[in-house]
């Protein structure tokens, strides 16, 4: 029992699963952002669009008997979906990208500078002198 509690202990204290821990907990703390967002926005743009920002109404009825399928659920948690994951991509991946770009692009060596700057400087060392 011991060894499988040293084990758990090796595990959860891996740095991947405490960065996963962490990603998860901002994860849900960002959710409210993401959801303001495709609520307030990408879901209103939808209304203008199609008439309706929900389609939770629409239905098929079956028979005289009054049972219905709810497409319009289905259609508008597919959509809210779609809005997430593009508000998603918008503003939080291809910022990411761009940032890690830049980050990749300053940790390059610096290009060795021609004769003429290694002469300049040269020059002003020996002034400085």
């Amino acid at each position: 029992m011991k060894d499988f509690i040293d084990g758990f202990k090796k595990f959860a204290m891996q740095g991947s699963v405490i960065e996963v821990a962490i990603a998860f907990v901002l994860a849900i703390a960002f959710k409210p952002i993401i959801d303001s967002l495709v609520e307030g926005v990408l879901m209103p743009i939808v209304g203008a669009i199609f008439g309706q920002p929900s389609f939770d109404r629409m239905t098929i009825k079956l028979g005289e008997n009054g049972a219905e399928i709810f497409y319009g659920w289905v259609l508008t948690t597919g959509i809210s979906f779609l809005a997430t994951a593009f508000a998603l991509y918008v503003f939080v991946v291809k910022p990411y990208e761009a940032y890690k770009k830049r980050q990749a692009s300053g940790d390059e060596e610096a290009p060795e500078p021609d004769e003429q700057t290694v002469l300049l400087t040269e020059i002003r060392d020996a002034l400085v002198k």
